[in-house]
């Protein structure tokens, strides 16, 4: 019986991507779930009645352009019990970004705002290169940063921010592995056509630069990320 996973779309515009195809190359079932549709964007306050993760075998909460400690939104809290529930059920759980912060919060972990956020394709240094590999740079765009939670092991981190930890079958990412042209085209479009100024003007960071960058390394991180994904099955979800 193939293997199932489950992706968590936290966000309309932040959908698996590489991270899909990898995981069917390796022979799972994908099953995914909407927690804000498209068309709730603009008022995300939605309540939201999660599947039940021990129905599978690994989930992967994604991205967001919300923030976990946004008190507005109540299936965070919700989401971060389905967590912790796939935890202590053994469910292996690989938390991207906001999935990432989601997993150090339902893990006694916390999430702030960052000093120095990151956009674009960021070095990182591994301590364990089997399940993150750092001979190249990973894709980042986030304003907050997870501090992992006590007993978890810190794989990888940056001068910015911790990148990576493992607690127990779950692994907590900072970064986005899963990035492809096509989802950095949603992200860029988003922060075009957002009121005021969009995360790339902040930063004074220039679209096709990050573009170009993308054009540079994605092929290569796509390699790495498979590489992530068997070590993330083979070492955490066991």
């Amino acid at each position: 019986m193939p293997r199932q996973v489950l992706f968590i779309y936290n966000d309309p515009i932040a959908p698996e991507a590489l991270l899909g195809e990898t995981f069917t190359e390796l022979g799972f079932d994908v099953d995914t779930f909407e927690v804000v549709p498209a068309e709730r964007a603009a008022d995300p306050a939605v309540d939201v009645t999660f599947p039940d993760p021990t129905r599978y075998d690994v989930i992967v909460p994604l991205g967001s352009r919300w923030a976990v400690y946004d008190e507005r939104l109540p299936w965070v809290a919700t989401e971060i019990d389905t967590v912790r529930h796939a935890v202590d059920a053994g469910v292996g759980v690989l938390g991207v970004c906001f999935g990432g912060q989601l997993v150090a919060t339902a893990l006694g972990g916390t999430v702030a705002r960052s000093t120095d956020p990151e956009i674009g394709w960021h070095r990182v240094s591994s301590s364990d290169p089997e399940l993150v590999p750092d001979d190249g740079p990973w894709f980042q765009w986030h304003f907050d940063r997870f501090t992992p939670p006590a007993g978890s092991t810190v794989i990888a981190r940056n001068d910015r921010a911790t990148q990576a930890f493992v607690h127990g079958r779950a692994m907590g990412l900072q970064f986005h592995p899963e990035l492809d042209h096509k989802l950095l085209e949603l992200w860029i479009d988003d922060d075009r056509n957002r009121d005021g100024e969009g995360d790339l003007a902040q930063l004074g960071l220039r679209a096709d630069d990050v573009r170009a960058d993308t054009t540079t390394h994605v092929d290569d991180a796509a390699r790495r990320l498979r590489l992530l994904v068997r070590g993330f099955l083979d070492k955490v979800a066991r």
